[in-house]
């Protein structure tokens, strides 16, 4: 069957028997940041208890995940802070007032922490954080193509992933074309992200006081890729990009025009950067243990060389550590360690 990509992807990925809609468990076909390494629960936390400092830690405070996969972030979170009131005696009540909610479409996982509310939609208001971990790049968009007759949407054939050109894109797409993505030379892809432009808006306007982050793969308007970046993955591999229902399809996220939607939905404070300078900002350093610990304690040398190796994949710059981070803030300051990046980075501060 035919079809433009933003419906291809949207039955592929969330239709009936689709690739989230079915429960597919994402850790079996790529990995994600907070399936590496308990630090990126750690710097979310970070980002959290900054939000409670800064709201007058209220009786309830809002942690939301969208795009939750399983809810191995919100359980690590909520297991972190209960470490730290047992142990050190820190974040002590705080794990009574967090209402958890992870919003994703497939069914609850069996054995999830019971403080975690499940749900298939975002919560109208949100006074708190909420987090967006590889949500972005799997909202459904259109693909146009510069033809000699101008812009043409790029229709999909589902079964096989063959392609051919289409109608002309909306006008409102055709106005984003100009703003974010324009096409110089025919061939040239663009990827029509007004998409996810509304979805990251809709997530600002929920905000009434508190944080929204997300994390993504991305790139600049001064460096799109000019023949796009649809891709598969499946079973851990990277595979064509064929709307079939079989396979996880993503585009990268332009987080600038992201970022601009979030600014005229009500967002105060912006900040984009990668995530290897956000989680470095945040205490995330990779940094080895001194060898000489290897033989004074060697249990624990081995525990913290394996805490090194996995903080070095989500900061490689080369992989995780690339993503493009957009943080944006509505009614209360940026955290300290992540206010002295410049709002937007010049070119080059993101991987393409």
């Amino acid at each position: 069957m035919w079809m433009t990509w933003r419906e291809a992807m949207q039955t592929a990925l969330y239709g009936p028997g689709g690739f989230y809609a079915r429960g597919e468990p994402p850790s079996r076909h790529f990995r994600t940041s907070a399936r590496v390494s308990p630090a990126y629960a750690g710097a979310m936390l970070s980002l959290l208890r900054h939000v409670d400092a800064a709201l007058g830690r209220p009786d309830r405070l809002d942690l939301v995940d969208i795009g939750a996969g399983r809810g191995e972030l919100l359980g690590e979170l909520l297991a972190l802070i209960d470490e730290a009131a047992t142990l050190a005696g820190r974040d002590r009540g705080l794990a009574t007032r967090i209402a958890a909610r992870a919003v994703e479409i497939a069914p609850r996982p069996d054995g999830l922490d019971p403080r975690i509310r499940w749900q298939a939609v975002p919560p109208d208001a949100v006074t708190g954080l909420v987090i967006a971990s590889e949500w972005l790049d799997n909202i459904p968009l259109d693909v146009a193509e510069l033809t000699p007759d101008g812009p043409r949407l790029v229709l999909v054939e589902t079964e096989s992933g063959a392609e051919r050109p289409g109608p002309p894109p909306r006008p409102a797409d055709r106005a984003w074309m100009r703003a974010w993505w324009p096409l110089p030379e025919p061939g040239d892809r663009a990827e029509l992200g007004r998409t996810r432009c509304q979805a990251w808006a809709g997530v600002v306007r929920r905000l009434s006081r508190g944080l929204a982050v997300a994390a993504d793969y991305g790139h600049l308007r001064a460096g799109r890729p000019p023949w796009g970046t649809l891709a598969g993955y499946r079973g851990g591999q990277v595979v064509r990009a064929i709307p079939d229902g079989s396979r996880d399809i993503t585009a990268h996220v332009a987080l600038d025009a992201c970022a601009a939607a979030g600014r005229a939905a009500g967002a105060t404070a912006t900040v984009l950067t990668t995530q290897r300078q956000a989680l470095r900002a945040l205490g995330v350093t990779g940094r080895r243990p001194p060898l000489a610990q290897a033989g004074n304690d060697p249990l624990g040398y081995a525990r913290a060389l394996c805490q090194a190796s996995e903080e070095a994949e989500l900061i490689d710059a080369e992989g995780l550590g690339g993503f493009g981070w957009l943080v944006q803030a509505v009614g209360l300051d940026l955290p300290a360690s992540l206010a002295g990046f410049a709002p937007l980075p010049a070119l080059g501060g993101l991987s393409a």
